[in-house]
């Protein structure tokens, strides 16, 4: 995902779901949606979905098959494309229904939104890029 081809450019939208927390660190998933916005045409939209640590902005999974974003990562990536321009819409809000407070734990029932990995809580992100005109 980090070598995309340098001919796909002037797209009006491009997206992931639940993958670059698959390519071996925090630092390869970012890097990642960093280089997604050069497919882009100006004023194009970015739309990626990852897995977010729930309840730590410190500890986390990285250098794994699965990492699990912080919000300092996340925030750190957000000052980075803003600074050149691009708008970015983050929600932090990981809700306070009963669905949303339940945390699936192994063996996973396969009906949740957030479960247990590792010692971690995770739940999904998602991010919303708007490419600078």
């Amino acid at each position: 995902m980090n070598k995309i081809d340098p001919d796909l450019v002037g797209f009006d939208f491009v997206y992931s779901s639940c993958a670059f927390e698959h390519l071996g660190s925090i630092e390869l998933g970012l890097q990642f949606v960093k280089n997604s916005l050069k497919c882009l045409r100006p004023g194009g939209i970015a739309v990626h979905t990852t897995e977010f640590n729930v309840f730590s902005n410190d500890a986390t999974i990285d250098h794994q098959q699965t990492v699990l974003f912080r919000r300092q990562d996340i925030d750190r990536l957000a000052a980075e494309l803003t600074s050149q321009g691009h708008e970015i819409v983050l929600n932090y809000n990981t809700g306070s229904g009963s669905f949303d407070r339940h945390i699936d734990v192994p063996p996973w029932s396969g009906i949740h939104l957030k479960l247990q990995l590792e010692q971690y809580v995770t739940t999904s992100l998602g991010l919303l890029i708007n490419k600078a005109s």
